[in-house]
């Protein structure tokens, strides 16, 4: 058996900077926290804490840049060329993923709901998130960082092509 070829549709390029929004927001995060932790254990005589993170707390916050901030940045780039997402016939082939991936084949006569959603960033931007639920965990699929109309229009042809399927079959 072959490789699996990739789905035709990527997700809109505006899903790069909706992942970069969510990424900066957990970079502060992660920076705030480690900033609170080193003023926190600056100078301390506490025996728990390791000698050299009491003398030079400023390391901790330093440490969380050098290793979250290359990860942060690439990892957006690396999500808009792996999810991807495709309507073949009477199969929805969705592809995601950033350290791990996953291809989900979802046919469209088990489909159950197609719902769309928007959360602040993708308002913001203009993009939705599609949601395809089966009665099944593992035949569901979530499609993220699509244009707003894009989403709209695939959860209108996957309800009535879902309904027109299920009065095929009664």
């Amino acid at each position: 058996m072959g490789a699996l070829r990739d789905p035709a549709n990527r997700v809109s390029p505006k899903a790069i900077r909706m992942w970069l929004l969510e990424s900066l927001v957990a970079f502060v995060f992660f920076l705030g926290g480690s900033l609170l932790v080193s003023r926190w254990v600056d100078g301390s005589d506490w025996s728990w804490v390791p000698r050299w993170l009491a003398e030079d707390a400023w390391l901790l916050p330093a440490g969380v840049v050098a290793v979250t901030l290359p990860f942060l940045v690439a990892e957006p780039f690396v999500r808009y060329f792996v999810h991807r997402w495709e309507l073949s016939g009477d199969v929805v082939y969705a592809r995601s993923g950033f350290l791990t991936r996953e291809w989900v084949f979802v046919p469209v006569s088990r489909i159950q709901t197609v719902d769309k959603g928007q959360g602040w960033f993708e308002r913001m931007l203009g993009l939705a998130t599609l949601d395809i639920r089966t009665a099944s965990h593992a035949g569901s699929s979530t499609i993220k960082g699509l244009d707003y109309r894009v989403a709209a229009e695939l959860a209108e042809r996957l309800a009535r092509r879902a309904e027109e399927l299920r009065d095929d079959a009664t």
